[in-house]
């Protein structure tokens, strides 16, 4: 019986401290001191926090939220911005895409004692002469095939009609003639729509010319002060992001280098190719298709392929549906070429991005600009990319472990886990003089601009 009664006692007990801990109030802790060592200690309650009813998916969602809604306004206000400002952006994106394209040229020539500005400028000149050369030959070329070309067509169009009246659509006359009849009148019926568009080219023109102007100014400076600008730039930020901005910058600039370089070179083979296939077929105006093939293979992946497009048109109606099946066989090799060997040999050094990647960013780059905005959202991308993975694996701004842009690697090939870390002294934050690419400004101190 005793031993009975004292194990009821004992789980009463239990049971009690059990209950005693449920209902006990919140608890207290001490808060922070008011002063002296002899301040009493404040008590302070800790009330549960207004979100604990919330999920916690519910909570890490809403902070995402509202933090997504900014960058995206924020990017909203940046495209506004440069639509407003698209006489002076779009120049500037011009001038340093070709100063990618004509810096190591000049940095050749610092490098042999010639003066800065003697050297921009020399390489200034040149560019222009073989551009202004290359356009006369164009259009000359153009002015004395006309004639013929203009006969050609009109024999061509014929041709073509024959094939759609006897080949294999079997095309009535009537049909083809109703068709020729409509694309008449949509002419006239749209003649003041294409009035009000020449008028509205002709007052392009005066942008065109302030816009080229600007280029070859823009240009100039990249070219004898590009360092000396970045320099000024990083000098702008604080000082624990100097160092990470400016290299990423010179990564970047590297990148960009490559990139430039690659395209020209995947551009020179298109050209090339397609420029053959021209001549042996005798279709007229062979160098002005290929050199807008050449124009066209700047935007990656379309950007041949349509030009490649407009010379077999321009075969069709002039020399006939055979040749210009032939040469839509020579373009379609020229793409092979490019697609599955130019790319992953010349590009794939220059700059690691997936093909969506590159798809996306043109169509967005065409839908948000329109023709330049095709031809810079490549580069563009690429920059970010060597950017962002740099500033992402090398935070405190060590340089790389093969000083190499970390952009034209695969993503799991990058030294995240190998970097190799130095101090950084005076001597890692002031660039080399001369460089045969952007140099490394990586400025400590407050200045004046270079």
């Amino acid at each position: 019986m005793s031993i009975w009664a004292s194990t009821a006692r004992q789980r009463a007990r239990r049971r009690f401290a059990a209950a005693q801990r449920a209902w006990a109030p919140p608890p207290f802790t001490a808060g922070p001191e008011l002063g002296s060592a002899s301040t009493p200690v404040m008590l302070v309650e800790q009330t549960p926090s207004v979100d604990d009813g919330l999920p916690r998916g519910v909570r890490f969602a809403g902070a995402w939220a509202w933090r997504v809604i900014l960058l995206f306004a924020a990017a909203y206000l940046v495209i506004r911005v440069i639509g407003q400002l698209r006489m002076v952006v779009i120049p500037v994106v011009v001038a340093m895409l070709l100063a990618a394209m004509f810096e190591p040229v000049a940095a050749a020539l610092r490098n042999r004692g010639m003066n800065r500005s003697l050297s921009a400028g020399l390489v200034l000149v040149t560019g222009l002469i073989m551009v202004f050369g290359g356009l006369t030959l164009i259009v000359r070329t153009f002015i004395a095939q006309l004639d013929d070309l203009s006969t050609q067509v009109g024999d061509g169009i014929g041709e073509v009609q024959s094939w759609l009246a006897q080949g294999p659509l079997r095309l009535s006359q009537t049909q083809l003639d109703d068709a020729v009849t409509r694309l008449q009148a949509a002419i006239t019926e749209n003649q003041g729509a294409l009035t009000s568009g020449a008028l509205t080219t002709a007052a392009t023109l005066g942008e065109l010319v302030t816009g080229f102007l600007l280029v070859l100014f823009t240009l100039f400076f990249f070219l004898r002060d590009g360092g000396q600008i970045w320099t000024f730039l990083c000098r702008l930020l604080p000082r624990n992001a100097r160092l990470p901005v400016a290299r990423a910058g010179h990564y970047s600039w590297h990148t960009l280098v490559s990139y430039v370089r690659a395209t020209v070179l995947v551009a020179f083979v298109d050209a090339v190719g397609i420029g053959i296939g021209l001549a042996i077929l005798r279709v007229p105006l062979a160098l002005p298709l290929a050199a807008l093939v050449f124009l066209g293979a700047f935007i990656p992946v379309i950007g041949a392929a349509l030009t490649g497009t407009v010379a077999v048109l321009v075969a069709l109606v002039t020399v006939g549906p055979v040749k210009a099946l032939i040469l839509l066989g020579v373009v379609i090799a020229v793409q092979q070429l490019e697609g599955h060997v130019l790319q992953p040999m010349i590009m794939g050094r220059a700059v690691a991005l997936h093909p969506l990647a590159v798809i996306l960013s043109i169509a967005t780059g065409v839908i948000t600009a329109g023709i330049v905005g095709g031809l810079v959202a490549v580069p563009l991308l690429a920059v970010l990319n060597t950017a962002v993975r740099y500033l992402f694996s090398h935070p405190d701004g060590e340089p790389t472990r093969d000083r190499q842009p970390p952009g034209t690697q695969p993503a799991d090939d990058t030294d995240t886990q190998h970097t190799v870390h130095r101090q950084r002294d005076d001597a890692d934050l002031t660039p080399p003089v001369e460089s045969s690419t952007a140099p490394e400004p990586v400025p400590t101190t407050a200045g004046r601009p270079g």
